[in-house]
């Protein structure tokens, strides 16, 4: 295997492991790009893209989930929207606030990395991995179980969240998480939530990478191989991380790594 697929099958197993966890995987996953010699902009790109491969796995592992929810399209009504259909309205909403921010996000993200290079844009990568476990800690420290069903305020704070975590260091899953721990939702219940809103949201960057001057510098064999790979690696994680979400923290882990980014990136500055 040359080391252009090496390097694409690396890439879709860090994203299938790292989309679940409260630990930005377009972050890390640009930050091993960059440390193996790929531009910035495109190892944000190409980071970005294989979101696609992990909406995959959500859609499989949560197929009768969603099978259950659109069926329930017919019957929405604005008055029960948050009562008989809540995860349907939750969905949409947050989807439509994450592509408002997201997008907006976006534009402020290219012309930021165009003006960072190298150790710059590790360092920058790891205060916003540091911010994020930071997010995950103060959360982690609040016990406001008790809410059964998400509502507006849940779909919009969440959903513009999301739209952030856009930019590479901040966890997608670490901040709507957290955001729906804050808001009274025990920890099971606020991973499926996050894990369903994933979807579209992965599906929107992933296309807007592709579609945004393409994929510079990687082949049609590479994406599939990265895509594959992600999507089968992340189908096999999402169970083993629901199983342990109640009993293990992943904060120190974000803010760790963060640290080592950005400590790193300021040495190659320097």
């Amino acid at each position: 295997m040359d080391r252009e697929l090496l390097i694409a099958l690396l890439a879709g197993f860090v994203q299938g492991i790292f989309e679940w966890l409260p630990i930005s995987s377009e972050g890390n996953l640009a930050l091993a790009l960059s440390a193996v010699g790929s531009d910035p902009t495109q190892a944000v790109q190409f980071a970005l893209f294989l979101h696609v491969g992990t909406a995959v796995s959500a859609t499989a592992y949560y197929r009768d989930e969603l099978r259950e929810t659109l069926s329930a399209l017919p019957s929405w009504r604005p008055s029960t929207a948050f009562s008989e259909t809540a995860t349907l309205s939750f969905l949409a909403i947050a989807t439509l606030a994450s592509g408002v921010v997201g997008i907006c996000a976006y534009l402020l993200l290219e012309a930021a990395i165009s003006a960072l290079a190298g150790g710059a844009f590790v360092a920058l990568v790891g205060v916003l991995l540091v911010a994020t476990g930071l997010i995950q800690r103060v959360a982690d420290g609040f016990d406001l179980g008790g809410r059964d069903a998400p509502d507006l305020v849940d779909a919009v704070l969440v959903g513009g969240l999301q739209g952030l975590a856009i930019l590479p260091g901040v966890s997608r899953s670490g901040v709507t998480a957290s955001a729906l721990l804050f808001r009274g939702h025990d920890g099971p219940d606020s991973f499926r939530l996050s894990f369903l809103l994933s979807i579209p949201a992965a599906l929107g960057g992933g296309l807007l990478a592709a579609l945004d001057g393409g994929l510079a510098g990687v082949t049609v064999q590479e994406a599939s191989v990265a895509l594959v790979t992600a999507a089968v690696v992340g189908y096999l994680s999402i169970d083993a991380l629901m199983r342990v979400v109640r009993r293990v923290s992943f904060w120190a882990v974000c803010v760790g790594l963060g640290g080592l980014a950005l400590v790193g990136g300021l040495v190659v500055t320097l």
